[in-house]
């Protein structure tokens, strides 16, 4: 009886191959770096969007609102009739980057965070925590408009 040489791959073989691939793609993975920007560069982002609302209302003469959700903020101004929305400039509607979870403090459940900055730059205090994993980040605005980020 004549053997013959067998020709392919062993199954051991091809499960090292699958091994190898699978590690590569691991490390792979594990070497991109988050494309989202960290949630404390969210919070200071929010945070100066705050102060130049705080700094329309000094400027302009007139109430300036911020509202948050869980979803983003948007800007308005007050002109002495009606509330309309602010588009120009910094005050375009803005979302909270993936998986950032905003959470106002001291509000019911769902509600957002409303901010109004009058025309003296004085605002109601408010507090919006801006979570992702574990990290937590504040943003606090004091009664004379202040705003500051802690965390």
């Amino acid at each position: 009886m004549v053997h013959r040489p067998r020709s392919g791959f062993t199954l051991v073989e091809l499960l090292m191959v699958v091994a190898i691939i699978g590690l590569a793609a691991g490390a792979v993975v594990l070497a991109v770096p988050d494309t989202r920007p960290p949630v404390g560069d969210e919070a200071e982002r929010f945070a100066a969007r705050l102060v130049r609302a705080r700094e329309e209302a000094l400027l302009t003469n007139r109430a300036v609102a911020v509202e948050a959700t869980a979803e983003g903020y948007a800007f308005s101004s007050f002109d002495g009739v009606q509330w309309s929305p602010l588009t120009d400039g910094p005050f375009g509607d803005e979302l909270w980057a993936e998986d950032t979870a905003a959470r106002p403090e001291g509000q019911p459940q769902g509600e957002p965070l409303r901010v109004v900055f009058d025309p003296t730059g004085a605002a109601e205090p408010a507090t919006l925590a801006l979570s992702r994993k574990s990290r937590v980040v504040t943003v606090v605005v004091d009664a004379a408009g202040e705003v500051r980020v802690h965390g």
